[in-house]
């Protein structure tokens, strides 16, 4: 299918080129990292930019930097390299695990965690690892940045917190200090590239806190706080667990859609966390924990 949309171009040689011309276009201008997103919309015509800004070739907004207890991740970091970054995989092992999820080889050579973000689907991959990490999204306009938490970055269907003028620099997650567990689940109609139906990212704590996330099962991705509140200091037993599923299915709003009916979905979400924490705890005392095999196909 060709693109028959009218707009500009421009391959931006700088940052400040880019927020200038943000600021200037504002939602008139659409930005370009990895495209496999925005390609499918600009073919289909829900979107109808006057200006691409292409980022690509931004260099600063392609590492992934440890500096003072930090990860900082770039907005044109793409899913790939999630995956072969060790700093990714030895620290935040959630997302690292989410990351071998996304689409195809092809797909997550090009797609970028900040444009999943950005994108805003209720099934965004990316999206409950960083929630449950407590990640925080850096941004910038010409005149100023600011930082926001992922918990106020969604905010509907396909809408965040981004304005008109902004454009995303980074994710910055903070290294946990003690030691952590967890594992991502996706549930999909077959093993292969498709959206979630369902997705949890549970998270444990050496101190037997919880944290609790689900993407495609509510109008946007979502903490699950009165889950957690029920599990911190709890030993996960089947009781307990099968109790924190029913106390979720109050926290998510799932719809019937191609995909999936609001029934299935509400079942499944609840078997997930069931599973989702028996993985978490066994993985937290494993010397050889067995994240990226996968839960849930």
């Amino acid at each position: 299918m060709p693109i028959t949309a009218d707009f500009e171009y421009t391959r931006v040689k700088d940052l400040k080129e880019a927020l200038e011309l943000k600021s200037e276009y504002g939602k008139g201008a659409r930005v370009l990292a990895g495209g496999t997103d925005l390609l499918v919309h600009l073919k289909e015509n829900p979107v109808s930019p006057r200006l691409l800004l292409d980022l690509k070739s931004l260099g600063e907004l392609n590492r992934i930097q440890l500096k003072n207890g930090t990860l900082k991740i770039g907005a044109n970091v793409t899913f790939a390299e999630l995956i072969e970054s060790a700093l990714v995989r030895k620290n935040f092992p959630i997302l690292w695990e989410a990351a071998m999820t996304v689409a195809s080889v092809g797909v997550r050579n090009r797609a970028t965690m900040a444009g999943n973000i950005c994108s805003a689907v209720p099934s965004a991959d990316a999206a409950s690892p960083l929630l449950v990490y407590e990640a925080e999204v850096s941004v910038l306009n010409r005149k100023d940045a600011r930082v926001i938490p992922m918990n106020d970055w969604f905010t509907g269907p396909k809408k965040t917190s981004l304005k008109e003028d902004e454009i995303v620099e980074s994710v910055e997650l903070k290294i946990p200090e003690k030691k952590h567990s967890g594992c991502y689940l996706k549930l999909s109609r077959y093993e292969g590239e498709d959206l979630a139906q369902g997705a949890l990212s549970v998270l444990m704590n050496a101190d037997k806190t919880f944290r609790v996330a689900a993407a495609a099962l509510a109008p946007t991705p979502r903490r699950a706080f009165k889950t957690e509140s029920y599990l911190k200091g709890k030993k996960i037993t089947q009781v307990a667990a099968k109790e924190a599923g029913k106390l979720l299915l109050g926290e998510i709003s799932p719809i019937s859609d191609i995909r999936s009916s609001k029934e299935y979905r509400l079942h499944m979400a609840s078997v997930m966390l069931e599973r989702g924490l028996e993985k978490a705890v066994k993985r937290f005392f494993s010397d050889r924990p067995d994240y990226g095999e996968g839960m849930i196909a």
